[in-house]
């Protein structure tokens, strides 16, 4: 396993721990190191060029703040000024205190290994392990049809280290690898088939991806009241296996059908445990923006117009079905209490809208996506001190910053308060400890640093006020490294680097491979996940001497909790990463 690197520690003596941002820092971006130690710091630290062997003084600044055990003291190290580009790393005069080397200088395109772990979560053909997964899916339940009738819901993508599907969290996927590629059209590259497979088809591979799960939101809304939000349950959870060979059986043996359960806006489950649900505007609502973004692209950026507007028909369609059921549609568990709890809905509706009036022109999208905004206003989970797993998924409300994008700037002024007052709630928070980081440390904790890296960018973008840019780079350092233990939390990231490797996912489970592009979910407040169920290590904490008490994350495959790769959560980072890729 990867260790972090303990500097200057014997038994007894002082710990000292240098963190960095261990992929690296744009050269026109803000650039902080943290000095922790057990006891004071005296002598100097400096930039040491791993090419030239130049060292530049670095100047430290005690923190005032207390500091997260287990260390008493913290220095922080600001070395924005440099911006020559290079590889560096933070060291003592006589090299036994030094950091991670690290770079100055444009970011690779890690957006791309994030394309890579989205195909090899594809479900139906998948190209990573070249075989096809899950060719039966599925038999319904709760449709308008009898139950265990045949339906087609193949494709979509593996939710994580298991192998249901949601529609909740695909739709957000969907639609976040489209604005990506609006922004940054020349951020990604074409490298695959539509398949995944390796040869290029003139397609950018984001797109093909995206191109996936639009193709499966199709398959999952096969009329116009029709709507499949889950396929499979917690049956699933049986052990590590392989896609292609599914021992998990729903009534029909084993790898053959399984459960795909349309949504209906009442509470459901065919098990011990009954989701909550009122509507479902959510699932609907995103999925109707995503088909709205993907008529846009591809009527103009691919000239396909058949397959734009299949999107767009479709977008209105699950638009309809969003308002005649406004509401929350939750995912379904089966034999354990754990599943997405969302309860939001209104944003979904006016990212809908919005999108719809984008493609369309129709005005009363536009008034529907005003009215669902103001319903919205400031309610996110930056104004909270804890949520639910996914109780208000998806983390930024890309709503507010699409009816920015269309609206008149009485409109315009009042989403941007929206965001920068959410932000504001995170920054406040985040001036309270030396990371800088104002997030929730609740299940998948790096989705939420994601968000609050995102929603700043966005804000930005809106506004051209750089007041969050610091929560910006600071959210992405702490995924990147400058955190407690040192480590990325992104799987295979940087090569070389301390990333997670035993992760909670079949393929490094039963096949030892790591798939670079992962997102995993991330620390969690010690609280809760002393509370998990079977939670346990299957070897001895390497970060154990590092861990800070009220947080624990862990790199161990029995650590579902902290350490399990996410679809979504990966996703969330493409148009941040893109982002950094250009910047320089």
């Amino acid at each position: 396993m990867v260790l972090s690197l303990l500097a200057s520690m014997d038994a007894g003596a002082q710990q000292t721990q240098l963190r960095v941002n261990i992929v690296g820092y744009p050269a026109s971006g803000e650039k902080k190191a943290l000095l922790l130690s057990t006891s004071p710091i005296k002598e100097k630290f400096y930039l040491a060029s791993e090419t030239s062997g130049e060292r530049l003084t670095l100047p430290m600044t005690r923190s005032a703040k207390k500091t997260w055990q287990p260390f008493t003291h913290c220095h922080v190290i600001d070395f924005t000024r440099h911006r020559q580009e290079g590889e560096y790393r933070i060291t003592n005069a006589s090299g036994s205190i030094r950091s991670s080397t690290f770079r100055i200088g444009r970011y690779a395109p890690l957006q791309e290994d994030v394309v890579y772990f989205m195909q090899t979560q594809r479900c139906g053909y998948n190209p990573f392990i070249d075989k096809v997964c899950h060719p039966l899916d599925g038999r319904s339940f709760y449709g308008d049809m009898p139950d265990s009738s045949y339906v087609d819901a193949r494709g979509g993508w593996h939710d994580a280290g298991d192998q249901l599907k949601y529609l909740i969290t695909g739709s957000n996927a969907t639609a976040r690898m489209i604005m990506a590629y609006e922004w940054y059209d020349k951020a990604f590259a074409d490298g695959t088939n539509s398949l995944g497979q390796k040869g290029s088809n003139g397609v950018p591979d984001i797109l093909d991806e995206a191109r996936w799960g639009l193709e499966w939101i199709h398959r999952l809304h096969p009329a116009p009241g029709q709507l499949i939000h889950q396929v499979a349950d917690d049956r699933d959870h049986l052990g590590f296996k392989m896609p292609d060979n599914d021992p998990s059986d729903y009534g029909w043996g084993p790898n053959s059908y399984r459960a795909a359960y349309f949504a209906t806006g009442r509470p459901q489950g065919v098990g011990k445990f009954k989701s909550e649900a009122t509507g479902l505007s959510n699932v609907a609502g995103r999925s109707s923006a995503a088909m709205a973004m993907g008529y846009r692209i591809w009527k103009k950026a691919m000239g396909d117009e058949p397959f734009a507007m299949q999107c767009l028909k479709d977008a209105i369609s699950l638009y309809q079905l969003g308002q005649a059921k406004e509401g929350f549609q939750q995912g379904n568990s089966f034999g354990a209490p754990y599943r997405y709890n969302e309860r939001t809905w209104a944003d979904d509706m006016e990212w809908a809208a919005a999108e719809l009036y984008k493609s369309t022109g129709d005005e009363k999208y536009l008034k529907d996506a005003v009215r669902y905004a103001d319903m919205v206003h400031t309610d996110s989970w930056m104004e909270r001190d804890s949520v639910a797993h996914y109780e208000m998924y998806p983390y930024v409300n890309m709503g507010h910053y699409a009816l920015w994008q269309v609206g008149d700037p009485a409109i315009r002024k009042r989403m941007a308060g929206y965001y920068r007052h959410n932000l504001q709630r995170i920054l406040d928070k985040a001036r309270l400890n030396d990371y800088g980081v104002g997030h929730l440390f609740v299940w998948c904790s790096n989705n939420f640093a994601a968000a609050v890296a995102t929603q700043a960018l966005l804000y930005e973008k809106m506004t051209g006020d750089k007041t969050f840019r610091p929560l910006l780079h600071d959210h992405m350092n702490w995924l990147l490294g400058l955190n407690p233990w040192g480590t990325s939390m992104i799987t295979g990231i940087p090569a070389g680097g301390d990333y997670p490797l035993d992760v909670h996912m079949p393929f490094w489970r039963l096949k030892k491979q790591v798939i670079r592009g992962s997102l995993v979910d991330g620390p969690l407040w010690s609280s809760i996940h002393e509370g998990m169920l079977q939670i346990r290590l299957s070897e001895p904490d390497e970060y154990k001497h590092l861990q800070p008490g009220h947080i624990t994350y862990w790199d161990d495959w029995a650590d579902y909790s902290t350490n399990e790769p996410t679809m979504d959560g990966s996703a969330d980072l493409f148009l941040i990463l893109a982002f950094l890729n250009q910047e320089d």
